[in-house]
């Protein structure tokens, strides 16, 4: 059904080649590079066609199959990916794409492959490939098969795509909720954030920040993939400071609130512990009478705010000039404690939602392999 083929071209230094990958789980080639002649270092490169069958041998393992698109006519691939011409007499381009497309044939294919690690450099060898079996019914009954598959594929999408939309609105509406909650409370009496909290940039003198003699000490140290995973309070760390990389970071104790100043705007969590933090970070700390969570939903209130306002540089940052006159409600202790017990309740029916999305999340990604299993069991109605 398949025949190898090698469209062989001696690289020129001065044209241009469009360069393939294949992406794992059978997800398609995609255009890796543009790149000149002068900048290949490999001598030859190989022509792929529509309509090609494709893989990567180093990742074959990986569901790196696919068959070739208008968009990748005469691109070119290394000869780490084998090209193959489809007999259509005798399979259908798709039938045959939806067969790689399974976990199944992934596993078989690991076990074929071979080479220096377990993984990462197993190939699969051409020989090889083209010993593996597949059930072969009828041209007719293959086309019914794959209209089939493809037709619950574009249910299981829509579903998907409803699912998302609906937890984005559900998303938004707590975000509309939160937003009138602190233009409503603007109403009464608006300050500095400054004089609120008061306002200090962590710090991490030393560059690079991976210095090995820094860590391994007594002190939990905290970047903003922390803060980001948080959801509210931050209780992990995942490492740590010794003597010496306290004295060049700063130290911020049990209740602060943390908001990332640097690439990712605004991240914002509370420190369940005393903790160090660099200087992409700010601490906000709570002055007499002022709620640390009401900070929290605050600086989750403006955040939007604060991306907006980042400087266009290679990468967004903003700084304490910024932070420290955004106008902030003061309200007695009492009544900052109402907002932040409406905003956790709806914060919780919120969580809940995402946690049911999640599992429905989880179903529908088992629906397809399902599928496709079934199909080449010869159980698909």
């Amino acid at each position: 059904m398949l025949k190898q083929v090698w469209r062989e071209e001696i690289v020129n230094a001065s044209n241009i080649y469009r360069i393939l990958g294949a992406r794992w789980y059978a997800q398609g080639l995609f255009i890796k590079d543009t790149k000149s002649g002068h900048e290949i270092r490999a001598e030859r490169v190989y022509r792929v066609h529509q309509g090609d069958f494709v893989y990567n041998r180093l990742f074959a393992w990986k569901g790196s199959f696919a068959l070739a698109n208008t968009d990748d006519h005469l691109c070119c691939v290394s000869n780490e990916f084998p090209c193959f011409e489809i007999d259509a007499t005798r399979i259908d381009p798709r039938f045959l794409w939806c067969y790689f497309s399974r976990g199944n044939v992934w596993k078989k294919a690991l076990g074929l492959s071979v080479g220096g690690t377990p993984t990462s450099r197993n190939r699969l060898n051409e020989s090889r490939f083209l010993g593996l079996e597949i059930p072969l019914p009828p041209l007719p009954e293959q086309r019914r098969v794959v209209a089939r598959i493809e037709e619950l594929a574009e249910r299981i999408g829509e579903a998907q795509g409803l699912r998302q939309q609906s937890f984005d609105e559900v998303q938004a509406l707590f975000e509309q909720c939160r937003a009138t909650v602190f233009q409503a409370a603007s109403g009464t009496s608006v300050v500095a954030l400054e004089q609120l909290a008061t306002l200090e940039r962590g710090k991490f003198s030393h560059r690079p920040r991976n210095e090995p003699r820094f860590f391994g000490g007594n002190h939990p140290w905290i970047q903003i993939a922390e803060i980001e995973r948080s959801n509210k309070f931050i209780r992990e760390w995942n490492t740590t400071l010794n003597d010496d990389g306290l004295a060049i970071s700063k130290k911020f104790p049990k209740g602060t609130v943390l908001v990332s100043i640097a690439a990712t705007i605004g991240a914002t969590g509370i420190l369940a512990f005393d903790c160090c933090v660099p200087d992409s970070i700010v601490g906000v700390t709570p002055r007499t009478g002022i709620d640390s969570e009401f900070l929290y939903h605050y600086l989750g209130y403006v955040r939007t705010h604060l991306e907006s306002v980042a400087p266009q540089s290679a990468q967004k940052n903003i700084n304490l000039q910024i932070l420290a006159p955004l106008p902030a409600p003061q309200l007695p202790l009492v009544e900052q404690r109402k907002i932040v017990a409406y905003l956790d309740q709806l914060e919780v029916a919120v969580d809940a939602l995402a946690n049911v999305q999640g599992e429905t999340a989880a179903e529908l990604d088992a629906l397809l392999p399902a599928i496709l299993d079934r199909a080449f069991k010869g159980e698909l109605v």
